[in-house]
């Protein structure tokens, strides 16, 4: 039982795991605040009117939102690698707390920009003095004229109102202002809380010490360098040779000459080491010697691949 509560621990050190996600957070968030700026200067236009203003406030928020929330989903090479997991392996490996952590990963990771956006909306307050203008009641208003219903209040963001009614404009705003920077704010509170629990759930249940998780952080994105930038060689000279043997010559440039001469007698891998060195990889350790990612648990163990994804050596181990 140790041994098993030790193993899913170790999965929980997924969140967070480098500053380099805090600056693409960051750089996230940035690109957020510009794209919501210039959507309140150039596109937001309430239409002011009963029954319109609720759909279109909501959707000024919430859509931008939730498409932001896809989008990141969708960029993020977790989200693909839990993909190429359950395709390859039926998701084997996968048991409770190391699937929480993953999706933990990705929804954080996505969550960033949706969360801007949402909390710049609500302390802007455009969109929420829109979608609820009509919903002022009128006899909360000292002084507010009779007879007025909410077709009139969901004119006020457009101030195309009686001349009597109007002065009572900025107290509305006012009133609906606060409302959404209340709402802001609190987002932004709990959001920053949740950011507080997963950071210290991860300094707990990490099995890695500071100095060694830092090792792991350049190790992946030394290792993912590299094979991007290998792979891509190994592409292209595999292409230049079947449009040779196709055309009889293929037209290289200077560069791709030199990579063709240096690097011509590239290997053929087959679909089950492509397999192997593909899926969810969290942090294991064999016999005490860390293995910091799927290649390297391959690369390590390189004479006992031949057995293909479902073999033991594609299974947990601590």
């Amino acid at each position: 039982m140790a041994t098993l509560i030790s193993e899913n621990f170790r999965f929980l050190s997924l969140f967070f795991k480098s500053k380099d996600v805090v600056i693409f957070n960051g750089l996230i968030a940035l690109g957020t605040v510009a794209s919501q700026t210039a959507y309140n200067v150039f596109a937001f236009s309430c239409p002011c009117s009963s029954e319109r203003n609720y759909l279109y406030g909501l959707a000024a928020i919430g859509v931008p939102a939730l498409a932001l929330f896809l989008i990141g989903v969708i960029l993020n090479r977790n989200t693909w690698n839990l993909a190429s997991e359950c395709r390859v392996r039926a998701c084997r490996r996968l048991s409770g707390p190391p699937a929480f952590a993953l999706l933990g990963s990705v929804v954080g990771r996505a969550a960033v920009a949706p969360i801007t956006w949402s909390v710049l909306s609500l302390l802007r307050g455009e969109a929420y003095v829109c979608a609820l203008s009509e919903f002022v009641e009128s006899a909360s208003l000292q002084g507010f004229p009779a007879g007025y219903g909410r077709r009139t209040m969901a004119r006020f963001p457009c101030r195309d109102v009686p001349a009597d009614a109007l002065s009572f404009w900025g107290e509305i705003e006012r009133r609906l202002k606060f409302e959404s920077q209340l709402l802001g704010w609190l987002l932004t509170a709990v959001t920053a809380v949740a950011i507080l629990l997963m950071l210290c759930l991860k300094r707990c249940c990490s099995p890695l010490g500071d100095q060694q998780e830092a090792y792991w952080s350049y190790f992946r994105s030394s290792e993912s360098q590299l094979f991007q930038r290998t792979a891509s060689i190994h592409a292209k000279i595999l292409a230049a040779q079947s449009v040779k043997r196709f055309f009889g010559f293929v037209a290289l440039d200077k560069e791709d000459k030199e990579q063709l001469e240096e690097f011509g007698g590239e290997r053929r891998i087959p679909s089950t080491q492509w397999n192997q060195v593909t899926g969810v990889y969290l942090y294991r350790e064999n016999k005490g010697v860390p293995l910091y990612s799927q290649l390297h648990k391959w690369a390590a163990s390189f004479g006992d691949n031949d057995a293909g994804p479902g073999d033991k050596e594609m299974e947990v181990r601590v």
